[in-house]
């Protein structure tokens, strides 16, 4: 075992002197403070756009209260229109945001958060409505993805593995180091252990200062529920992974051919493993299961706009026949109107369902596919997991959106009956 460790050492030292490790170092230090620095200014991003629709709904309902106060009492300079309406209030003055903050472990990989939408604006509309994001992205840019931590790891982080390990024995082989010290009382099992140690132990350095360093420099909140035991898996996941490249770089100088071919050989394992094998599972599962267009979205709701309003008055009367505890409600100006506008809400939402149906079927099939087949690539499963641990993969924000359907059924069963009995609205 002595003997394993003095290899080491000396080969600790060769690569110091080669200045390799320092070149490695400086790269990984460009890109990780370039990646941390993409994902923290992207939540800081998100995070002033859900402080500003906070203060925004503060303000409103606030504003809101006052009117109400003012018109009560008959102050002078007291609004116009009256917001006490529940019909006002539902739909517009007290809106809510619903939102989604950034997890912790965010600014380390972006992962879906650009994709999806993570606050929703919840009144009386149909539900529709909440699919969109307000906000407008450059399409190329959101294909292409961000340059982070996760994008450091997943891309770069095997290269330098690789980069490292590829001529463990062939490169003493080629520059005629290797007879010499075979020719001491060392085997050749021995020396290769000696150098798959050093480096091993490199590799599972460079996955927690990776992991820690890209933390630090993104102000991760430690104190933060849960914040602590994620990082440990965090660094474990990329640990992991790298073990994987080193294992490969192993396996590949075992066949004894030339440092060449194991560059050339592990340079097509990458490009198999992390570039070519996600993209066509990507393509595939997109041909087996595409999702409905926007266009067909905006297009079936324009259609079931249309048909709604052309049968207005037959979708009023069927909706006082299923409900005839209505008939005998108050018959002004805003009852007739929130009778009309819940029963052509109704039928419309009626209309688009199945759109919004079957684009939930068909994402559920692809993430099923997914699952199924994501350990053909060692990258598909690393992405999975980093970005589960951030708190940025599409189930946390599929979940988000189910809670804000329940909140949105929850508004219109608490607004719809004060509507219809024309009920006014307190401070």
């Amino acid at each position: 075992m002595r003997t394993i460790w003095l290899i080491a050492r000396h080969d600790w030292r060769m690569l110091r002197a080669e200045r390799t490790l320092w070149a490695i170092g400086l790269l990984l230090a460009i890109t990780i403070g370039y990646g941390v620095r993409n994902g923290s200014a992207w939540v800081d991003f998100q995070q002033r756009n859900i402080n500003g629709a906070l203060d925004e709904e503060r303000e409103r309902i606030g504003k809101m209260q006052r009117d109400i106060a003012d018109l009560n009492a008959g102050r002078k300079g007291a609004p116009s229109s009256d917001p006490g309406s529940p019909f006002a209030a539902g739909y517009t003055l007290a809106a809510r945001w619903a939102v989604i903050p950034p997890a912790p472990l965010s600014p380390l990989a972006i992962g879906q958060s650009d994709l999806l939408p993570y606050y929703f604006k919840v009144s009386l509309r149909s539900r529709d409505t909440l699919i969109g994001n307000d906000e407008i992205e450059n399409p190329v840019h959101l294909l292409s993805g961000c340059f982070d931590l996760a994008f450091v790891i997943i891309y770069l982080y095997p290269l330098v593995i690789l980069a490292l390990g590829f001529n463990l024995i062939s490169g003493g082989k080629e520059d005629g180091t290797l007879a010499m010290t075979l020719s001491q009382p060392v085997r050749l099992r021995t020396l290769a252990a000696g150098r798959i140690l050093f480096r091993g132990i490199y590799v599972l350095t460079l996955a927690t200062v990776l992991s820690m360093a890209g933390a630090l420099l993104a102000g991760v909140d430690f104190s933060a529920e849960g914040a602590g035991v994620r990082m440990l898996l965090w660094t474990g996941v990329v640990a992991a992974y790298g073990a994987f490249w080193f294992a490969l770089a192993v396996a590949v100088n075992a066949l004894g051919r030339s440092s060449a071919a194991n560059a050339v050989a592990l340079a097509g394992a990458w490009l198999l493993l992390v570039l070519l094998a996600p993209s066509l599972l990507n393509v595939t599962i997109k041909s087996l299961h595409p999702l409905p267009s926007r266009v067909e979205m905006i297009q079936a709701m324009r259609v079931a706009g249309d048909e709604v309003t052309a049968q207005r008055s037959k979708l009023v009367a069927k909706h006082l026949e299923d409900h005839p505890e209505l008939v005998g409600a108050s018959q002004d100006t805003m009852a007739k109107l929130a009778v009309r506008n819940v029963a052509m809400m109704e039928r419309m939402e009626d209309l688009v369902q199945p759109v919004l149906d079957r684009f939930d079927r068909q994402l559920r099939l692809q993430q099923a596919l997914v699952e199924r087949y994501r350990f053909l690539s060692p990258a598909i499963l690393t992405q999975a997991a980093l970005y589960d641990l951030a708190g940025t993969d599409a189930l946390r924000y599929q979940h988000f959106t189910k809670r804000v359907d329940a909140f949105h059924k929850e508004w219109r069963s608490f607004f719809f009956p004060l509507m219809l009995k024309n009920v006014k609205l307190t401070e």
